[in-house]
């Protein structure tokens, strides 16, 4: 399922292999767990059922807001809290009993998921969070695209929490970066710990040797995985492949769907681009390693990126990234890794793609290396290993307390 499904899952599956674990979580997920062999051994599954509200909600907004999918999501997340005071009651008789010694709610993602699990009188762990991310000042046609104009709405997620009172009550809050530090209430910025959100399911995501190097025979490779939004920034992409395939034979693969997909078709075959840029739909993990593991570049042109999971997963296949450095991108990607574009707007944009493609056709010798930079990155410090290793000693340093 989706990058924030995902999160719940590895969480979930990887604790379940060292302790005992209850996973509370929506009705809607039950068929996808169960073909995933939930409830794992020494472990089990509560499912808590507001679809009467969150089904109807979600396909209002998908009307509304067709071509933003993050608004889809802003609207639609008003369904969690009716889901979380479902979630409290059924928890509520279990927690009295002495069922859990810890609450963990690592998803959603966002700060505005303010949660009164605490009331069961348990250790509350939030996070890790994402949120914060202030908009990018240089990129309007696509803020606008992205219907941005709702994103202030997101501040209403402050008022909520001092309402219910989550981060005050919590024994310690994750956060991703500094900008969603600085977007909990300063008074309990004091039990935050710095975790990024996102890591790597190495099992999935290998090393792969690198592609013969692009020649006037050998395309120069280039993937984009992520969902087809304005935000992506993928008709940025889309130009710089149109400025370079007139110097050299490129390909570009675009992997994931979203609502702008009709459109990015039409905007290839205008551009003269049909022969070399594929759009490969919705993959499973395992297919986008494959694919991400085919191409000479992985490219991430997000306006407005608050974490970079598939950065991680780029780097985990030992393949240079470029990504522009705003948001989680500015705090993965390096000259060591790959390529980190300043955010000045969409002229500089592609201007600074097409030096990129030029200079991984000039010296692919040098950026294989920062491929392998990367993926020695990935295993020091990015690891769903040493994430929940990370995360038990926060646990017993809690109940320790």
């Amino acid at each position: 399922m989706g990058s924030v499904s995902q999160l719940g899952w590895q969480w979930y599956s990887r604790l379940a292999r060292l302790v005992p674990v209850t996973l509370l979580t929506h009705v809607r997920n039950r068929t996808a767990l169960a073909e995933a062999g939930a409830p794992l051994p020494d472990s089990e599954v509560l499912y808590v059922d507001t679809e009467w509200l969150a089904g109807p909600l979600y396909k209002v907004m998908s009307r509304l807001f067709p071509h933003s999918q993050h608004t889809v999501f802003l609207f639609s997340s008003v369904d969690y809290f009716v889901y979380d005071r479902a979630a409290l009651r059924a928890v509520a008789a279990r927690t009295a009993a002495g069922a859990w010694d810890i609450v963990h709610v690592p998803t959603p993602v966002s700060p505005m998921a303010a949660t009164l699990l605490y009331r069961t009188g348990l250790p509350l762990v939030l996070g890790p969070w994402n949120g914060g991310l202030t908009n990018p000042e240089n990129f309007p046609e696509i803020l606008r695209a992205e219907a941005a104009w709702t994103y202030p709405l997101r501040n209403l997620g402050k008022l909520i929490n001092a309402v219910r009172r989550s981060t005050r009550n919590a024994s310690a809050i994750l956060v991703a970066n500094r900008s969603t530090r600085d977007a909990v209430p300063a008074g309990d910025r004091d039990r935050c710990r710095l975790m990024i959100e996102n890591a790597v399911d190495t099992d999935v995501f290998r090393a792969v040797g690198y592609p013969a190097p692009p020649s006037q025979r050998q395309p120069l490779r280039l993937v984009f995985v992520g969902r087809l939004i304005p935000v992506k920034g993928v008709t940025m992409l889309l130009e710089a492949v149109q400025r370079f395939r007139s110097r050299q034979r490129v390909e570009l693969m675009l992997v994931g769907d979203g609502p702008l997909a009709s459109e990015l078709q039409r905007e290839v075959a205008e551009r003269g681009l049909d022969d070399c840029v594929t759009f490969a739909g919705e993959r499973s993990p395992k297919e986008v390693a494959e694919l991400i593991g085919a191409a000479h570049l992985f490219v991430l042109p997000s306006v407005r990126e608050s974490g970079g999971a598939v950065l991680l997963e780029a780097m985990a296949c030992a393949r240079p990234v470029a990504a522009i450095a705003y948001g989680g991108p500015a705090e993965i990607v390096d000259e060591g890794v790959g390529r980190a574009i300043p955010p000045e707007g969409r002229t500089p944009v592609v201007d600074e793609l097409v030096k990129v493609f030029e200079e991984v056709t000039a010296n692919p010798a040098q950026w294989a290396a920062k491929g392998r930079v990367g993926l020695e990155r990935v295993r020091a410090h990015y690891t769903w290993d040493a994430k929940i290793k990370q995360a038990l000693a926060l646990y017993g340093e809690l109940l320790h307390r």
